[in-house]
Order: structure tokens, then C-alpha cells, then sequence
């Protein structure tokens, strides 16, 4: 008797990839949380104090993580201060929410903070470690819209690994810009490069794009514009236009956090180099 689709050796197979899938996620996800407590570890209060984005310090930042991790393990909207405004920094729905956890925390110790933050992230290994392989994979809300558990926490190691690099870039801390979290990181920009190219770049129908990372991770990213952009393995003939910089400085032009005119200097365009030039401006894509 021949095994009917879906059952069988092959379901079993599917099981063990997603379980597989599941197990460096959440690994993953601990070791960037890990990084995160020890480079915060034995900072000074002037450190603590930096700026670090639009309104948020390297304490603001870490309560927004703590924010997240505890929305996660179901935890009710914090108590916000009677008369707490959000700032201008603040441009949408999730960009409140999250600012509501960063003012309740505000008055946190520095050391207190970052005992919290430790609990939470052991609390959410422990229950992402238990999670059943269909609940991890179950539907889900993300902030990139309705997908699965599992792709809300592909999302939460970008948005972890981001936040790490902007406390390193406004430390003068530079390092871990490559391995698990920063190649994922790069892949979650990847999977908006159809959306980035042609509708923020507005590139023309017709057109190709060459987007080489040179390090510290190397990657080829390829576009074509052919009624909508996408991402593709190869390019047939020569791209229209290239851009090669550094996958640090990518991932920071992708996640807004640079001026992009400004990082001229550290971007090679090549082919049609106004089109080039055009790109490498507009790959702002983050909320």
C-alpha cells in the first residue's frame, strides 16, 4: 500500500526540518540576548545616558526589548506616569505602544533594568525551548503583518540584532557585525528588496539590480524590475545598475539609521550610476 500525501516518511521529514528550524531560531534568539546583557554588563551611568536613536537612550533601548519580550510572555500595557506624552519621535501605533513601555521603565536603576531584562529572556527561552512545533508555527500577528509565530521571532533576532548595533555604533563599541543574527538580519532585509527597489527606488520597469555586500558578511543580492521587482538567483547579462558597501552599513541604511546622502562616500555605484545613486538613498524600509 503506497503512503497517501502528507502522511508517512515525508511528513516526518517536514517535522523534523521544522523542528530543526525551530531549535536555531530560539538558539539563535538566546545567544543574541546573551550578547546583549554582557556588552551592557559594567557600563558607566554616562554610558547608560547616550544617545542611542530619536528620543531613546541605551536605557530606553533596552526597555523597549524588555517592553517586547514581556508583551510576549503575556504580560498587560505598563502603568505609564499621569501626564507622559510621546515625543515626536513617535509616528505610529506600535511606535506608542512601544514608547509606553519605555517611559514606565524610565525610572528603572541601571542595574535593575538589566536584572530584568536577563529574567524576561531566560523566562522566554524557557517557554519558546517548550513550545510544540505547530504552536511555533502556528498563525501569528507580526509587524510585518499576519504570518506565523515562527516568523514573528525571524523579525524579533533582526529587530534584537539592530538594537545591538545601535548601542554599539553610539558606544564606539563596534562588533559582532557577522554570524547567525547578522546573516538573518540581512536576510530579513532581503525579503523586502522587491518592495525596497521597486517602490521606494522606484526602479523603472525593465531595469536589473546588483547589491554586493562586501563584508564583514559577503553577499550577492539581485533585483528585477519585469512589471514588479523581485528578488532572483542570477541576472541575466549585465546589471543595470550596483551597488557594493559594507553589510553593516546596509543594514543600516535598510533599518533608517543613517543618513543615506551622507554614506555616499562608503557606497560604489556602478552601471547606470544615477539609477545606482537613486537606490542606495531610498533603502529605508523599517517602521
Amino acid at each position: 500500500m503506497s503512503e497517501s500525501p502528507g502522511s508517512g516518511a515525508g511528513q516526518d521529514e517536514r517535522r523534523a526540518e521544522h523542528q530543526a528550524e525551530k531549535d536555531r531560531l530560539v538558539t539563535m534568539l538566546g545567544d543574541e540576548w546573551a550578547i546583549i546583557a554582557d556588552l551592557l554588563s559594567g557600563l558607566t551611568a554616562d554610558a547608560w545616558a547616550t544617545p542611542v536613536l530619536p528620543g531613546w537612550d541605551v536605557h530606553d533601548v533596552l526597555a523597549h526589548l524588555i517592553g517586547t519580550e514581556s508583551a510576549l510572555s503575556g504580560a498587560g500595557m505598563p502603568d505609564v506616569p499621569a501626564g507622559s506624552e510621546a515625543g515626536p519621535h513617535v509616528h505610529n501605533e506600535i511606535g506608542q505602544v512601544n514608547e509606553m513601555w519605555v517611559v514606565a521603565l524610565r525610572d528603572r536603576s541601571h542595574a535593575d533594568l538589566l536584572a530584568e531584562f536577563r529574567d524576561i529572556t531566560v523566562k522566554r527561552l524557557a517557554s519558546l525551548h517548550a513550545m510544540s512545533v505547530d504552536d511555533f508555527n502556528a498563525p501569528s500577528w507580526t509587524p510585518a503583518g499576519e504570518g506565523t509565530y515562527r516568523r514573528f521571532m525571524e523579525i524579533r533576532v533582526f529587530d534584537c540584532w539592530m538594537h545591538e548595533q545601535d548601542i554599539r555604533v553610539a558606544l564606539g563599541l563596534p562588533g559582532h557585525e557577522a554570524g547567525a543574527a547578522a546573516d538573518r538580519s540581512i536576510d530579513e532585509v532581503a525579503s523586502a528588496l522587491g518592495y525596497i527597489i521597486g517602490k521606494r527606488g522606484r526602479a523603472p520597469d525593465g531595469s536589473s539590480v546588483l547589491i554586493r555586500l562586501t563584508g564583514p558578511v559577503e553577499r550577492d543580492l539581485r533585483v528585477v524590475v519585469s512589471g514588479r521587482a523581485r528578488v532572483v538567483g542570477t541576472i541575466d547579462g549585465e546589471p543595470t545598475a550596483t551597488i557594493a558597501m559594507p553589510s553593516s552599513l546596509f543594514l543600516r541604511l535598510a533599518g533608517g539609521r543613517e543618513d543615506a546622502q551622507a554614506a555616499l562616500d562608503r557606497i560604489e555605484l556602478g552601471g547606470d550610476v544615477s539609477l545606482a545613486r537613486q537606490l542606495a538613498t531610498n533603502l529605508a524600509f523599517t517602521i
